[in-house]
């Protein structure tokens, strides 16, 4: 002990505690700010809508007098467009990242498609608006039918999910993999029966996640063409239709206070519809999940 400066540990102590208390009111301060922000924004969306919440604003379409509007178009619209996102995502998403994950091999190209994978997670959304309208809009004509935005929404998504799937079957302990080979199990029977089951908690949770970012995105919905104004209700998935972000989008963009004010409810049920969204991941995640 007589060979330490207990004066320069001391001295040195000090510095990094200032240090230390420093970055933490830092972080604290900047995570306040961001409250207060999203305080401000949410007390301003429901003083806004509260009053044009009812059950007629849920069974009227829109309408050019705003005590006669609703959503109903644009909510049922949405819905066939997740009808339509959710089992392309789900299939397509988990589907590459079992192969990437258990059959591809770890060379240059496999290493390629994940770098270009995990980059596409983080391209504009308007960038996949513009590949939707290249391809699904114009080259298959499809046009402006729910089949072409829920494609090009799958487009805006998948990465996300394949990225999350990924991470959940890397997540699985390679110990139920030799054990099941060492029962006499097959490739595929060990990835159904012992990998997927385990994995499955955290790949609904990416899925999820990742169909709330969809229900909320506008920008790939307005450059392939989607209406912001629809009085009828789809009947296939090749009809027109309206979704909650270009009804949204309609109003905010009218002069009059009262249309921004049947934004503002709208967005209050599109922030419901994310919040349920979210707690079904939560849930599900909490009853599936094990511990190895």
């Amino acid at each position: 002990m007589r060979f330490i400066n207990h004066e320069e540990v001391t001295k040195k102590m000090s510095s990094r505690i200032l240090f230390n208390n420093f970055f933490k009111s830092l972080f604290l301060v900047a995570t306040l700010f961001g409250l207060l922000v999203l305080a401000i924004l949410l007390y301003r969306i429901f003083t806004q809508g509260y009053g044009f919440l009812s059950f007629d604003f849920l069974q009227n379409f829109p309408s050019r007098i705003p005590e006669r509007a609703g959503i109903k178009a644009a909510l049922v619209g949405s819905i066939w467009m997740m009808g339509v996102i959710a089992p392309v995502t789900f299939i397509l998403g988990v589907g590459t990242s079992i192969y990437l994950e258990e059959y591809a091999k770890q060379n240059k190209i496999n290493r390629f498609i994940q770098i270009n994978i995990s980059n596409l997670a983080g391209v504009p959304s308007v960038v996949f608006g513009l590949l939707g309208l290249t391809i699904f809009v114009r080259a298959l004509l499809l046009g402006t039918s729910i089949l072409a935005a829920g494609f090009t929404m799958s487009l805006l998504i998948l990465p996300v999910i394949i990225v999350a799937s990924q991470e959940a079957i890397r997540s699985v302990p390679s110990e139920l993999r030799e054990a099941s080979f060492g029962m006499g199990a097959t490739k595929w029977q060990t990835i159904l029966r012992v990998v997927l089951p385990a994995a499955i908690p955290g790949i609904i949770t990416g899925a999820i996640l990742a169909l709330s970012r969809a229900i909320g995105e506008t920008a790939p919905l307005v450059v392939i063409g989607i209406p912001t104004f629809i009085a009828f209700l789809p009947s296939s998935v090749m009809d027109m239709f309206t979704a909650l972000p270009m009804q949204i989008y309609n109003w905010t963009s009218r002069p009059q206070e009262e249309f921004h004010q049947l934004a503002a409810a709208g967005i209050i049920i599109l922030l419901l519809l994310l919040l349920i969204m979210n707690t079904i991941a939560v849930l599900i995640r909490n009853k599936f999940q094990k511990r190895f």
